[in-house]
């Protein structure tokens, strides 16, 4: 438990500092903005400060460490507040209800970080089992009340941590990934999702086991697919695929670097009924795509879902020269009157630097297109406006 802000060390903004910004709803204070000397630097990561403006006013509550470029995440506005199991559950119980207006079965993510008031914090759900992953240190240190206020609010039996992912080792955490309660799954556990049933790895998978940011955009892909034949290029477990075969495509071919994806892509096929129009083809997507385009294969759908080319803004200009690469390699793979979809999911690269390099890809095929659709994630993973962050997917649809 956190004692009362009386007792609470201090961190405190230098004069300069955009204090304006952390009233309005600002999550994050970095290291340049704060006065630190060695009593703040001597701070354990992970430790509940107060936050005073350069006149000693209080902003509110802070989890601390001066080890990240983000010294301070925002944890509550009232710094009377206590960081307890019960904080953790009227946070929950706030993100829950409305995943229970939205969904009708419990497959959706849950905590997304600073946009559900949980700092660095997410949580996927799948059915009676969480997946978290805590990417900051305050969050990790309080894991085990995390998971008791989970278990108590969304009566999921088997909650667990997973600790990959690049934020962890920015904020010096581990990789031990653990079972917090309940059992791992013997296997992928199905989860259907807009017609289809995809394979989530829970264990050994990427992320949590399942992108479920992707959601709309599966189910805008789908509507142009009926009666289409489909390519969907970084594939992973067949997210744009199975939701197109589902939907009435009659042929879907996914393409990934990963086996082991693949494999869970074909037992999604399967169980959703459509094996028989679904094929993979492991390799390389951008020679996969070139290799398409020598054979002269033509498609009614082209999706490319690729990962974060420009993670951060050192390499924004390489990563969107790798989006137009990937625009200009599947244009000419769609059939004429066809669709094209492509996505990102670099912050770094914003929807107008993303679409000028699509478009330009595009233009260097030789074809042009109508941009008729710009998608995002779904309402699982709201945008809190003041941190660009958290609005990081982007997809574009055209018609060639």
């Amino acid at each position: 438990m956190t004692a009362p802000s009386s007792s609470l060390p201090a961190l405190r903004l230098k004069p300069k500092a955009n204090a304006r910004a952390i009233r309005h709803g600002a999550p994050w204070v970095y290291d340049n903005e704060l006065v630190l000397d060695r009593r703040s630097k001597a701070i354990p990561a992970g430790s509940v400060a107060v936050l005073l403006d350069d006149e000693r006013n209080e902003l509110g509550l802070v989890a601390v460490n001066t080890a990240s470029r983000i010294v301070g995440r925002i944890l509550d506005r009232d710094t009377s507040a206590v960081i307890d199991q019960a904080w953790f559950a009227a946070r929950l119980r706030r993100a829950l209800d409305m995943r229970e207006r939205l969904y009708d079965a419990p497959f959706y993510r849950l905590v997304h970080a600073e946009a559900d008031g949980l700092p660095g914090v997410v949580i996927d759900r799948f059915g009676d089992i969480a997946v978290v992953q805590p990417n900051a240190a305050w969050a990790d240190q309080r894991i085990e009340e995390l998971a008791a206020a989970l278990r108590d609010v969304t009566g999921v039996t088997t909650v667990i941590k997973n600790a990959s992912g690049r934020a962890r080792s920015l904020e010096g955490l581990d990789e031990e990934s653990v079972v917090l309660s309940g059992t791992m799954p013997s296997g992928p556990v199905p989860v259907p999702m807009n017609g289809a049933t995809y394979m989530a790895d829970l264990e050994g998978g990427q992320k949590t086991g399942l992108f479920f940011d992707q959601r709309p955009n599966h189910a805008f892909a789908a509507r142009l697919s009926k009666g289409a034949r489909v390519l969907d290029v970084f594939s992973h477990v067949g997210g744009f695929s199975l939701a197109a075969l589902a939907a009435g495509a009659d042929y879907a071919l996914a393409v990934d670097g990963s086996d082991p994806a693949l494999a869970l892509a074909t037992q999604g096929a399967e169980a959703t009924g459509v094996a028989g129009k679904f094929e993979t083809r492991k390799g390389d997507a951008f020679d996969v795509l070139t290799k398409l385009g020598d054979e002269g294969a033509q498609f009614d759908v082209v999706i490319c879902d690729p990962p974060a080319f420009a993670p951060s803004k050192p390499a924004l200009e390489a990563g969107l020269r790798a989006y137009e690469r990937i625009a200009r390699l599947a244009a000419p793979l769609v059939a004429d009157g066809g669709y094209l979809g492509l996505c990102s999911c670099s912050h770094a690269a914003d929807l107008g630097k993303f679409r000028t390099s699509s478009t330009r890809g595009i233009g260097r095929a030789g074809r042009s297109g109508q941009l008729i659709h710009t998608g995002a994630a779904g309402p699982d993973h709201p945008l809190l406006p003041q941190l660009a962050e958290t609005g990081y997917l982007k997809a574009l649809f055209y018609r060639l």
